[in-house]
């Protein structure tokens, strides 16, 4: 199952991206209320976003960005793009997800 929610909508020429990734985005600042161990930072650090292979989009995020984050922007496109967002955190681990605007 897939991190990322991706949605896409047409707006005259411009295509609107939507997407929710499900990460924990943790600052390795913030302590376990019953251990008082620190929790390992785990975050998000790249974000890229292609439309047919070409890039549109590239995020290099830390640990300001919130738990579960939302990302919304639009770029010049069309119906029938394939949009692909890839995110890469700080353990290696990686997602992505696809759509087809319509």
């Amino acid at each position: 199952m897939s991190s990322i929610k991706l949605r896409t909508k047409v707006k005259g020429d411009l295509v609107e991206v939507k997407s929710l990734i499900k990460h924990p985005m943790e600052t390795g600042l913030r302590k376990d209320k019953k251990t008082k161990e620190k929790i390992p930072a785990h975050f998000i650090q790249e974000v890229i976003v292609e439309a047919n292979g070409k890039q549109v989009l590239s995020a290099d995020w830390n640990t300001s960005i919130s738990k579960n984050p939302y990302l919304s922007f639009s770029y010049k496109g069309k119906a029938g793009d394939k949009v692909k967002l890839t995110w890469t955190d700080n353990k290696g681990e990686t997602d992505s997800a696809e759509v087809e605007v319509k």
